[in-house]
């Protein structure tokens, strides 16, 4: 649901010596990126561009399994059948979400193991946004309109990424996205105009607790995200950290406003000369902290991948057993 637009991993670098046919594979694949096409899980691609794509596409698979953690807590305690009804869906479609993720990342050569093995090891990060709580009814709310939010801004332009695949993958993902925001804005439109007074506060206090964590989505300041200049002039990414965060919070204040809800920023302000919102501040010392593993939630949001996956191992082995059991008998037929 989230790819983060930064590098929390080792830096790779690009080989410096290469042998001529490489150099000849390397001139052919820009020439390619130069002119718009789509690189196929079989076609020849330098080894940065793939390590890359595996480490963005598994953060962003790994950052939809996790971030079913903080909506199904509430799947048991939504206010009626019909929130209910539209939550368990909604948590369907982002396990749904990274499983597609992760099939396009194992056509780059990595397992599924061993993605999940860096995660559940902290070697691999998922969207920071993941490690705040849900406290109330109206955190859901809000999730669905800023942080899915946030998402459809990021992931729109990946529907163009280089890699065909990831590119494929996200078109589906863009339009499920897409309804999960409109179902979360239409809920806290319900509060906020058909609700107490105690429901419209819970609703700006929500609003509060998650405005500067969606913001942090995008990712650090361009000046301070080495890799993206890469991933741009490899068509990965299409759109820097901090276009798409100007895009988000421009098309996000109006709603706001429609809401009747205010965002926790006395310094935003409309620019009438640049035709953008001006926005104060993002603390960037506690994004690095919750990224770093010391966010509200990290121990408890990888512990509980951990336990999913330690008490899901009979399920796998069983899995491995009637398929391989399958295969005897397609052969001995």
């Amino acid at each position: 649901m989230y790819t983060q637009a930064m590098s929390v991993g080792p830096q790779e670098t690009a080989a410096k010596v290469q042998s001529a046919e490489d150099k000849q594979r390397s001139e052919a694949f820009e020439a390619r990126i130069d002119a718009g096409d789509f690189i196929e899980a079989k076609d020849w691609m330098p080894e940065h561009y793939r390590k890359t794509l595996v480490r963005q596409i598994s953060q962003h698979a790994h950052s939809e399994i996790v971030g079913m953690l903080p909506e199904g807590n509430w799947i048991t305690r939504a206010p009626t059948l019909k929130r209910k009804a539209i939550l368990l869906a909604k948590v369907q479609d982002e396990g749904g979400h990274g499983l597609y993720l992760y099939s396009a990342a194992e056509t780059l050569g990595t397992s599924r193991d061993q993605m999940l093995e860096a995660l559940h090891s902290g070697k691999a990060k998922y969207s920071s946004i993941f490690n705040y709580p849900t406290l109330s009814w109206a955190d859901i709310g809000v999730i669905g309109w800023l942080v899915d939010g946030a998402a459809i801004m990021n992931q729109v332009p990946l529907c163009r990424c280089s890699y065909a695949p990831y590119a494929r993958a996200m078109i589906r993902i863009c339009r499920e996205e897409s309804f999960h925001q409109r179902q979360g804005y239409e809920s806290l439109l319900v509060m906020m105009q058909n609700g107490t007074a105690e429901q419209k506060a819970m609703v700006q206090d929500a609003v509060n607790r998650w405005w500067w964590p969606s913001l942090m989505m995008f990712g650090p300041e361009d000046k301070d995200s080495p890799n993206s200049e890469q991933s741009m002039r490899w068509g990965i990414k299409r759109i820097s950290n901090d276009d798409l965060r100007q895009k988000f919070v421009d098309a996000t204040i109006p709603q706001a406003e429609v809401l009747g809800v205010t965002v926790p920023d006395p310094d935003l302000k409309w620019n009438a000369a640049t035709e953008h919102y001006q926005f104060g501040r993002i603390d960037w010392a506690e994004f690095w902290r919750v990224v770093g593993g010391d966010g509200p939630c990290n121990r408890e949001r990888l512990a509980a991948r951990v336990k999913a996956w330690d008490e899901g191992e009979w399920v796998r082995e069983a899995a491995l057993a009637h398929a391989s059991k399958q295969a005897t008998k397609a052969q001995a037929a």
